[in-house]
């Protein structure tokens, strides 16, 4: 437990429009007309940028996991995984289609139906689950190698922070194993009532491709500790980590079928899991929209249970009696962690007018000490995008930002001419119908707004269909209840940001999504819950 107040408290601190031909062009290489002159200096190492270090690893698990097998998958096609740092070709990966999901979902049928998974004792299951998060902490080299090279964050990010919370989850799961009871309920009349906690069956999981390795662990934990099998699809952006981590698990003892990983495109694997008339429950992560889709797709089937952690315009609000200094610091973690790519990213920084100013001059300071280059390399906070597709869309929304009329600080170009680099943006002046302030741009880009009193930031904080997290900055304690209380978020994080401890349950109000990820509320995600009543015939007690 010390170890991921650890972890958490080092997070803490290190923390879809048109344009003319001429400016699309512009974009396409990453430039947009009279943003290179405010930039006086960044942080970046550019030689590092244009030729990147070699990966010292190699990907030897490319395959479908199926029934506790590597298999090629039915088509025999494959796709493409790149490393974003170049845009080149890291490996081939097998393309899940509806026939692989069939396969799959037979394997994890089987296996709960008739294999000795849901039929162990809940410490044997326990037993399973810590040898797996033993193995994650010996090879955290080669996983964070594969998550960096795959995704584009830091290395030393994604081995000294999101790795240790990742066997962390397991472990917190492991030990709920043999923890999971119903109870006996007293009834009017003579029956003797009790309740049972069983596995819901078959858990369709789908992650996304920020956190794959985190999402993972968030999605498998509490699906495997309660008994269930899982037939998991893989962000196709980011495949390589899970599939390393899932040859571990069942280095560990996982019997075969219980856990299936496919890799895969949404429209077909995606939808072909979310609609699987055998499936018995789907846990979804990504974006609102895609969201919907999934949500449908399991309704018109087999009406199976959904949970569903979606996207967010998260605000950060700097109060008038804040530490500017700490709170500039603090602002630029909770929106450019991770290259901005963060569902809960604290993207709409509200700061008290008396502060406004001074806080705007030092929030263009941090950005442009922020270290931009080779995720590999030491010391580095920000990776490159993760593809072609979010590069040039947070570069439209940069555009959008200078049309409508905000202030653009510094930033809004690309860095180098080698993989998806952007540099980290500042707005100010920004006004809540703008574009830049009311949609998820998933990127290294901070809108910073003004505001004059307490009521009138919860009401502009709430004025959004998101309600995934909040930051507040504040010194008072009344004033932290206040807005603790008043902000329809899941989670707020008073005077720190981004604290993911393994107990803490996460998820969002409104199109932020439904249910919860992690904690003991995660449990009930993948149990059923059944009445068993019997008659008493003279009882000596009720």
């Amino acid at each position: 437990m010390a170890a991921a107040r650890r972890m958490s408290s080092l997070l803490s601190r290190s923390l879809s429009s048109s344009s003319s031909s001429s400016s699309a062009a512009l974009l396409f290489k990453g430039r947009i007309p009279g943003v290179g002159r405010l930039v006086s200096s960044y942080s970046t190492t550019a030689a590092a940028i244009e030729n990147p270090s070699t990966p010292s690893v190699k990907v030897n698990y490319s395959q479908l996991l199926i029934n506790g097998n590597f298999v090629d998958s039915a088509s025999g096609k494959t796709f493409p995984t790149y490393d974003p740092r170049t845009g080149d070709v890291i490996a081939h990966v097998a393309e899940a289609d509806a026939e692989d999901i069939d396969r799959a979902v037979s394997a994890a049928r089987k296996a709960f139906d008739e294999g000795p998974w849901p039929k162990m004792t809940a410490y044997e299951r326990s037993r399973v689950l810590f040898r797996f998060a033993d193995l994650l902490d010996q090879h955290t080299e080669e996983l964070a190698t594969l998550e960096t090279w795959d995704n584009g964050k830091p290395y030393e990010q994604a081995a000294k922070v999101e790795l240790p919370m990742i066997s962390r989850i397991i472990r917190y799961y492991a030990g709920w194993a043999d923890k999971i009871h119903g109870l006996t309920v007293p009834a009017d009349g003579s029956h003797h009532v009790q309740t049972l906690h069983e596995p819901i069956g078959v858990a369709g999981q789908i992650i996304p491709w920020n956190f794959p390795l985190l999402m993972f662990a968030w999605k498998i934990g509490p699906a495997l500790a309660c008994g269930n099998t899982v037939v998991l699809k893989t962000a196709e952006q980011t495949p390589l980590s899970a599939l390393y981590a899932s040859k571990l698990l069942h280095e560990a003892g996982l019997p075969p079928g219980v856990l299936n990983v496919v890799a895969g495109f949404g429209p077909i694997a995606g939808a072909a899991l979310a609609s699987h008339m055998e499936v018995d429950k789907l846990a979804f992560t990504g974006s609102t929209q895609t969201g919907k889709v999934v949500l449908e797709l399991a309704s018109k089937s087999n009406l199976k249970p959904v949970t569903l952690e979606l996207g967010g315009k998260s605000p950060f609000i700097v109060c008038k009696d804040a530490d500017v200094d700490k709170a500039v610091e603090l602002a630029h973690f909770a929106l450019f962690f991770n290259q901005g790519q963060c569902c809960c990213a604290g993207s709409r920084t509200y700061v008290h007018e008396s502060i406004y100013d001074e806080f705007i001059e030092k929030a263009k300071a941090r950005a442009l000490k922020r270290s931009v280059g080779d995720p590999f390399k030491a010391g580095i906070e920000q990776g490159p995008q993760i593809d072609s597709k979010q590069f040039e869309k947070i570069l439209r929304y940069i555009r959008s930002g200078v049309e409508s009329g905000a202030t653009l600080e510094t930033g809004g170009e690309r860095i180098g001419s080698k993989g998806y680099y952007i540099q980290p943006t500042v707005f100010s002046n920004v006004k809540e119908d703008m574009l830049i302030a009311k949609d998820e741009i998933f990127g290294p880009v901070q809108t910073i707004l003004k505001f004059n009193d307490i009521d009138e930031v919860i009401r502009r904080a709430n004025t959004t269909s998101y309600g995934l997290a909040a930051g507040v900055f504040t010194q008072d304690l009344d004033t932290a209840n206040t807005l603790s209380r008043a902000l329809k978020v899941g989670t707020v994080w008073i005077n720190c940001f981004d604290v993911f401890d393994a107990a803490i349950p996460f998820g969002g109000y409104k199109m932020s999504g439904q249910g919860r990820e992690k904690g003991i509320h995660c449990l009930s995600n993948y149990l059923q819950v059944k009445a068993v009543v019997t008659p008493l015939k003279n009882p000596a007690w009720l």
